[in-house]
């Protein structure tokens, strides 16, 4: 079956009774009901701050079970906003009031990270980076290199003292952002460790949910995080070679090679299926090696419909 006869989610359109809220993110569809926060995760897919033209199948209950399976495993860690997860593509919990900043945290000089050191800079964010340093080298302890949360365009880096001197958080804020911060990359390395793999880098969303500061969006997930597999990391180090990824960042370096990077004025270029099926199947492996479980795709005709009568059954319920 290839990624044309596969059933995929592009987006949905739901209208809930009480429903005071939709919003359609780049890859999750939001519905908010008074306190609870319906979140549809599409098989839409996103780079350079833009949706790809294509959807890529099972993308969405990957990304939503995998999101589950870290959430509920690090409830005791730092608090988070699920509740249920009623259908593979849905997570309901509660409404966070968002903190409109992304804690980014880096364990591997890579990606961006990289980009800025390659260009001489020794600083991110106001945070320094030591010289010596090759691409992929692990930092001597994590780094936090903090980016506003923007609701259009591109999200941008800041600064502690920039954070600190707009108000966006107090300073006791930004202390609990940075326990809770620390505390779930240090869970997600040790569960990515027992499972052959480095969590690279990753982003944790906060907001408030009746003044408690808590996680109130997917962790740990191949949209939010890079990882490296461990078995020759060193060995790949040491001569120079890439390593090796699972994570969003080869769609990301297919759209450069292609001469996509999101700038005015660029085209975006065709993903043929079978690089549709690659990306399918990468988010598929990663669930499995994290998980250590089997996926079992919902293969349903029309999965919107599906998503809609499971979503109406839990609020039902609720009343």
């Amino acid at each position: 079956m290839n990624s044309r006869s596969k059933p995929v989610l592009p987006g949905t359109d739901f209208s809930f009774p009480g429903q005071d809220m939709v919003y359609h993110g780049k890859v999750r569809d939001l519905y908010k009901i008074q306190d609870l926060l319906i979140l549809v995760a599409t098989d839409r897919i996103s780079a350079f701050d833009h949706i790809l033209p294509r959807s890529i199948p099972f993308k969405g209950q990957v990304l939503n079970q995998l999101a589950a399976y870290f959430l509920r495993a690090t409830a005791d860690t730092v608090p988070n906003w699920l509740i249920a997860t009623p259908d593979p593509n849905v997570a309901i919990g509660r409404y966070c009031e968002p903190i409109r900043i992304e804690m980014v945290i880096r364990g591997y000089l890579t990606g961006h990270a990289w980009r800025t050191y390659k260009s001489g800079q020794r600083t991110l964010c106001g945070v320094a980076m030591p010289d010596g340093m090759r691409e992929n080298d692990p930092f001597p302890e994590p780094i936090i290199t903090p980016s506003t949360k923007a609701t259009e365009g591109h999200d941008e880096d800041i600064s502690l003292d920039e954070i600190l001197s707009q108000g966006i958080v107090t300073a006791d804020q930004w202390a609990i952002l940075e326990r809770y911060t620390r505390s779930l990359f240090a869970q997600g390395t040790a569960m990515a460790r027992d499972r052959g793999l480095i969590l690279v880098d990753t982003k944790y969303e906060f907001g408030t949910w009746r003044d408690e500061i808590m996680v109130m969006d997917e962790i740990h997930t191949p949209d939010s995080s890079r990882y490296f597999y461990l078995d020759g990391f060193e060995d790949r180090q040491a001569r120079g070679e890439a390593q090796v990824q699972l994570s969003k960042e080869f769609v990301r370096e297919w759209l450069m090679d292609h001469g996509f990077q999101g700038k005015e004025g660029q085209e975006m270029p065709i993903m043929p299926d079978l690089f549709v099926d690659q990306i399918s199947q990468r988010y598929i492996q990663l669930y499995e090696q994290v998980t250590n479980q089997p996926f079992q795709p919902d293969l349903s005709a029309h999965p919107a419909d599906r998503i809609e009568q499971a979503i109406t059954d839990f609020l039902r319920d609720q009343s």
